[in-house]
């Protein structure tokens, strides 16, 4: 079993073995044991597809539509998502490294054990997204993003850039945010635990907007 602390958060990562993956390029039936390299599937429709134990790395899934179904033990690496709709997916014991979620869009979407590392969501929308287990993001960027109706209590983000993050009816409590850009970021104050100081003055001006004051100069 092979797992990684991002401070106090403890995810379960994938084990796998490339002498155990084959390679594949054809996402039609699910992905089992598979080694995916280079791959296209930009603007394909995916419903009910899963992909088990597998690792992918270069692939194109820009602009794609992937309802239902479920990732679950595999290594996303450098690979496109930008544009795509993920739906009602649920994502376990997975670890997302250098990929592109720019202006994707996440619904439903459940996580559990999940490590984003070096990963691009600018401009994303996540709705209803839920953890149902440990969650981390480092050296990520969710500039401009938004997150509605979200539950992602404790989870971590690490030396990510969260300006201009809107959150609305979110719950992140006990959020680890340490060595993150809060800069422009929306969110009720009762959500940012974990700051350090160098925060502090991205922290006062999130409660100069939550509180709505006007400051004035003498």
């Amino acid at each position: 079993m092979r797992t990684t602390s991002v401070g106090e958060v403890k995810i379960l990562l994938p084990d796998l073995n490339p002498d155990d993956l084959d390679s594949a390029s054809d996402l039609d039936d699910g992905l089992t044991e598979a080694l995916v390299e280079g791959a296209s599937w930009r603007g394909a429709q995916i419903e009910g597809i899963s992909a088990r134990s597998s690792r992918i790395t270069g692939g194109d899934l820009s602009e794609c539509t992937w309802e239902a179904g479920s990732i679950y033990g595999c290594e996303i690496t450098r690979t496109d998502l930008s544009g795509a709709t993920l739906t009602g997916i649920t994502i376990e014991r997975c670890a997302v490294t250098g990929s592109r979620f720019t202006g994707t869009r996440l619904t439903d979407v459940r996580l559990k054990d999940v490590l984003f590392d070096g990963c691009r969501f600018d401009y994303a929308t996540l709705q209803r997204v839920t953890a149902a287990g440990s969650v981390a993001f480092t050296d990520c960027s969710l500039a401009n993003a938004t997150c509605s109706s979200c539950r992602l209590p404790g989870m971590a983000l690490r030396s990510c850039d969260l300006a201009g993050l809107e959150l609305d009816s979110c719950h992140l409590g006990g959020a680890d945010l340490r060595g993150s850009r809060l800069q422009g970021m929306k969110a009720p104050l009762a959500n940012l635990q974990g700051i350090t100081e160098d925060q502090l003055p991205d922290l006062t001006q999130l409660a100069i907007d939550a509180l709505g004051l006007t400051v004035r100069s003498d």
